[in-house]
């Protein structure tokens, strides 16, 4: 016989307030209802190469540069192809294996890239070029700001009523090939038209009022790889919020992965969690073309399946030290650390922040910043160059590869424009040297010839430029917005500037001459009102002098010029913002060549336990996801410790 029912008992509510719900409106980093996904295209290099040849699913192909293989796509991976071996050993492996080539700039061919099927036999006289990865990144990131976009209207096809940034997306451009979204406003929009109810208690008087239970009494999960709950979480009839919540993203994603397939024929992975760290986990443990959910009630079972190590941030130095003062490196075994001992090993900020960060506490801000802050193109030369001429045509293809990226990035309609080139020389020694760009000239290719030449110049007449062994130029420091409505100032070119454009005198300035030593700490500004002042550090390839001497510039820049710093979380090497990406992508192939040697040592995996590793249920690929590499976002702490 059932119990009575006791008429007094309370009404069974939410462990969510009206406020929390706020906060997923306005994208709050703080609510726990707040929905974060991480897209990850799938061996995005070998699928731009299939989408361009038209090869099928099925065929193996990889992508080489040189002698080496940079992407293998999902059809070659069970012949034992990795990017360790060479690719002999890929043919031998996989006899039928497509093996294309990246696009090259050539020397003395102008500043066009090509498909060349000769490229890996040309390795002194060709230059790799991205641009075909960068524009089909471009067209996927479109595609997905389109797709999102279709989620801020409502069901009758018209604008809401609210203003349209409260149901925009923020998305994340977090390199070539993966993005971050802050899924939280849109999610809550759709609640909203889902669950009338709740749009009675979002005034301000009832903002601390727990939130009705949903109406719902099962949600369904089919088409996503769901995390098993914790162990003493069971899995509910009558879900929360948080759930619904991480649902309705859910089928956000799956609408944008669909669409850049539909349109573009790209698979892309994904992760959703309620932060970047745990989407960005998620992301990769099932691959190919699914996405893994992790819910709040999962957490815990999702990250003690990793190392701390593979978490951002923790790698390097930090991972060494944490390893070593408590002999482990899962986080399973380091959450039983209480914080009061972790505070024994590391200080306060550094040790509180780990406690969180175990614990999938990460306030990281999802950052609309899809614009490149400065564009880099860069030969290394072996055997190494000799004359002035050889140096000139490879600065006609630095200048045209730039160029060619201004255009796409919106310098001819003046939406942006780079104040400050630079050209960075290697020998035995290391020169850089760096002008503003005028102002009241047009940007083109030959402007940007022509500066590098006379840069080149400078160097070459103080002596010691050969043989040359690296050569590479740089614009930086981007201004937005820029109008051609100037003032009668902007169309005088005075002083250093009129130096800076006269290619046959050549002022004096102190090099960037530096031996190969460790990185040196940057020296800060000293005065906020007077010119920046630069100091050398043999690794930025920048501009700079030897240690604590000030720089004197070709011609004085006539306005301050920033040319960022970022010093890496994981080795503390200080390199120059335009670097960031070639460096954070130098760690990531040391990881990738890491793990794949630790694979190679074994033929088993590691025994996982009952459930799977990362709690997803075994369904795709599994796989690692994290690393530790790039700078913290708004949001985080820079540790001390780095």
């Amino acid at each position: 016989m059932s119990e009575p029912t006791d008429s007094s008992d309370p009404v069974k509510t939410s462990r969510f307030t009206y406020r929390q719900l706020q906060g997923l409106r306005h994208g709050s980093t703080a609510t726990p209802l707040r929905v974060v996904a991480h897209i990850d295209l799938d061996a995005f290099y070998a699928q731009c190469e299939m989408v361009r040849l038209g090869t099928s699913r099925e065929t193996p192909l990889a992508v080489r540069q040189w002698d080496s293989l940079i992407a293998i796509n999902y059809a070659a991976r069970p012949f034992g192809i990795t990017r360790l071996i060479s690719v002999a050993e890929a043919r031998k492996l996989c006899p039928g294996l497509v093996l294309q080539h990246v696009a090259t700039f050539r020397e003395g061919e102008g500043g066009r890239w090509a498909y060349r099927d000769d490229s890996f036999r040309n390795i002194s006289t060709e230059k790799v070029s991205l641009d075909p990865y960068r524009a089909q990144s471009r067209k996927i990131l479109q595609t997905m700001k389109e797709a999102l976009a279709t989620w801020g209207v409502d069901n009758t096809g018209d604008e809401t009523q609210r203003p349209k940034q409260e149901a925009a997306a923020g998305l994340e451009k977090a390199s070539i090939d993966e993005v971050f979204i802050d899924l939280s406003p849109l999610v809550y929009k759709t609640l909203l038209q889902r669950y009338p109810e709740l749009q009675s208690g979002t005034q301000d008087e009832n903002r601390d009022a727990d939130l009705p239970i949903p109406p719902t009494t099962a949600l369904q999960w089919d088409t996503d790889c769901l995390v098993d709950l914790d162990k003493h979480e069971a899995e509910e009839d009558d879900p929360d919020w948080d759930d619904v919540a991480m649902l309705i993203g859910s089928e956000i994603v799956r609408s944008v992965r669909n669409a850049v397939w539909d349109k573009l024929s790209y698979t892309c992975s994904a992760g959703l969690g309620r932060n970047k760290m745990i989407a960005k986990l998620g992301s990769a443990c099932n691959k190919p073309n699914l996405q893994t959910v992790v819910r709040n009630r999962a957490v815990q079972n999702f990250l003690g399946g990793y190392k701390f190590t593979q978490i951002r941030m923790l790698g390097g130095k930090l991972g060494d030290q944490i390893t070593s003062s408590f002999g482990t490196e899962k986080v399973s075994e380091l959450l039983n650390v209480p914080l009061e001992q972790l505070r024994t090993k590391l200080d306060d900020h550094t040790a509180s922040w780990l406690y969180g960060i175990i614990r999938g506490d990460d306030r990281s801000e999802v950052n609309p910043r899809t614009q490149i802050k400065s564009m880099l193109s860069a030969k290394s030369f072996r055997p190494s160059i000799n004359s002035l001429d050889q140096a000139d045509k490879w600065l006609h293809i630095f200048a045209a590869d730039i160029y060619g990226r201004l255009v796409e990035d919106g310098v001819l309609e003046n939406r942006r424009r780079p104040r400050v080139i630079t050209l960075h020389h290697r020998t035995t020694q290391f020169r850089s040297r760096q002008i503003p760009i005028p102002k009241s000239t047009t940007i083109d290719e030959a402007m940007l010839f022509d500066l590098a030449k006379t840069l080149l110049r400078q160097i070459v007449a103080d002596g010691q430029a050969w043989p040359c062994s690296n050569l590479s130029l740089s614009v930086s420091s981007f201004e937005e917005g820029v109008s051609n409505n100037r003032a009668i100032e902007g169309f005088l070119v005075r002083g250093d500037q009129a130096k800076a454009l006269s290619h046959v005198a050549r002022p004096r300035a102190t090099d960037n001459i530096t031996n190969e030593q460790p990185p040196a700490e940057k020296k800060r500004r000293l005065d906020g009102n007077k010119i920046r002042q630069f100091f050398g550090n043999p690794s930025d390839d920048a501009v700079g002098e030897a240690q604590g001497t000030p720089q004197s510039h070709i011609g004085t820049i006539s306005e301050e010029v920033d040319i960022p710093q970022y010093t890496c979380p994981r080795c503390s090497t200080s390199v120059s913002e335009y670097e960031k990406e070639e460096h954070d992508d130098w760690h990531f192939a040391k990881d990738l060549a890491q793990q794949d040697r630790e694979q190679s040592r074994s033929s088993q995996p590691v025994p996982p336990p009952k459930t799977n590793p990362r709690g997803a249920t075994p369904r795709g690929r599994g796989g690692r996801g994290g690393g530790s590499r790039g700078k913290p976002e708004k949001g985080q702490m820079r540790l001390a410790f780095q």
